[in-house]
């Protein structure tokens, strides 16, 4: 990715002093990382920072990486473009399984924050955005490291606490934050940040309003022309923290994943490996937390795919809210490793959204039903043919419908 100190000589001219950046789409790596299983991801939202001397150069290289260039802004002095920090990326990836994330796992900053608010944005709901910078981060500290996946599970995924009591940082369900893993990168400069979907509620593990989790999995994969092991540096550095170790976080980022603050909605969840982390604290906030001012009494629905049954991250918690709210709750899991679809292939998320396609297209015409997806981008295709299907049996044209979704704010993905 460009980087604009190392972009050669300065240019001469005031234009060409001028740094641009560039919000991305659909970057690639290369042909063999394309293949991998799971594949070294294409990017969600990357930000590039371009001299204005190189913008044609540089639109030239993206467009041979398969990128497209959705929103293009002038940098300002301290270097933030329209409100978002740009020192949030470096490589892609956050959602296995992290958001819109550089290549180890971890997230780089999402183009949600140019969007126009959420239907929260319109009520008297106080959304925070960066209350911590790169620049003055917020020094935390680990309180918790457990193991979220069993044994004869695949990979490591940790639930991680940390203490923000120390601080002003608070945030609501759905928002992200920016972790700085400590030392160095491979030129001497300090790491940048990557961003990660929040796993708690606004109060916090404890309802206290002092701490905040994430859920992590560590990314670990062969160099595809190497063969040599490679670690994600965030992730394997979260992974690895100890309790008591310091921790540097910003933000809260993020306005396209909040909940809506009506306790009677319909709240349809998709979600692969670590995407489950929002939906953790959505249905935290619904039905283990009590609030006079919020009481659930909709329809949560959580679609969950996953390889093997030990990696259902959250099992028993999620599977005692099944028991305790049969009525707003609903659990259905697709383990790709261990079940069979109709057509006798693995079982995906996308495989169980379209058996239930005419049950979820009958809950989406109403007009509090919210669809949510995050993990992994290739689910989305299946969950359009499914929902497609079953539109067409109404007469009705899905992708006209998914647009009329968002545009009324009832249709919010994340994926990478």
């Amino acid at each position: 990715m460009y980087n604009p100190s190392a972009a050669g000589s300065p240019a001469n001219t005031v234009s060409g002093n001028r740094l641009f950046v560039y919000e991305v789409v659909g970057l690639s790596q290369n042909e063999v990382t394309d293949q991998m299983t799971p594949p070294i991801r294409r990017s969600g939202s990357v930000f590039i920072t371009v001299p204005y001397n190189r913008m044609n150069q540089e639109m030239r290289r993206i467009t041979r990486m398969g990128g497209q260039i959705v929103s293009i802004r002038p940098l300002s002095a301290d270097g933030e473009a329209n409100g978002q920090s740009t020192q949030g990326n470096g490589s892609q990836a956050p959602k296995s399984e992290e958001k819109s994330k550089p290549i180890d796992g971890s997230q780089a900053p999402k183009s949600e924050e140019k969007s126009k608010p959420m239907t929260q944005a319109k009520h008297k709901t106080d959304i925070p955005v960066n209350i911590y910078r790169p620049n003055n981060p917020y020094v935390g500290q680990c309180l918790s490291n457990e193991e979220l996946v069993r044994e004869g599970g695949e990979g490591t995924v940790r639930h991680l606490k940390f203490d923000i009591s120390g601080g002003d940082l608070r945030y609501l369900e759905g928002q992200s934050i920016g972790m700085i893993p400590a030392g160095t990168d491979k030129n001497g400069k300090p790491h940048k940040l990557r961003l990660y979907s929040i796993a708690s509620t606004r109060h916090g593990d404890d309802v206290d309003d002092k701490t905040i989790s994430l859920c992590v999995r560590q990314l670990v994969y062969k160099h595809p022309e190497t063969g040599e092991k490679v670690e994600g540096v965030c992730s394997t550095y979260l992974c690895n923290l100890n309790v008591g170790d310091e921790v540097k976080i910003t933000g809260p980022v993020g306005k396209e994943m909040l909940l809506p603050e009506d306790p009677n909605a319909t709240v349809i969840m998709m979600a692969t490996g670590t995407g489950i982390a929002p939906f953790r604290a959505y249905l935290w906030r619904m039905f283990k937390e009590q609030h006079e001012d919020y009481k659930f009494n909709g329809l949560a629905w959580l679609f969950f795919g996953v390889a093997y049954t030990p990696n259902i991250l959250y099992k028993e918690e999620l599977e005692e809210l099944q028991q305790k709210y049969p009525d707003n709750f609903r659990l259905t899991c697709a383990i790709s490793r261990e079940q069979k679809n109709a057509q006798g292939g693995k079982m995906y998320i996308q495989n169980r959204i379209q058996e239930n396609a005419d049950e979820l297209w009958e809950l989406v015409q109403k007009p509090n039903t919210h669809v949510y997806i995050c993990g992994l981008k290739g689910m989305e295709g299946g969950i359009d043919e499914g929902m497609s299907a079953a539109a067409g049996k109404h007469g009705v044209n899905w992708a006209e419908y998914q647009k009329k979704m968002k545009k009324e704010e009832r249709w919010h993905v994340e994926t990478y």
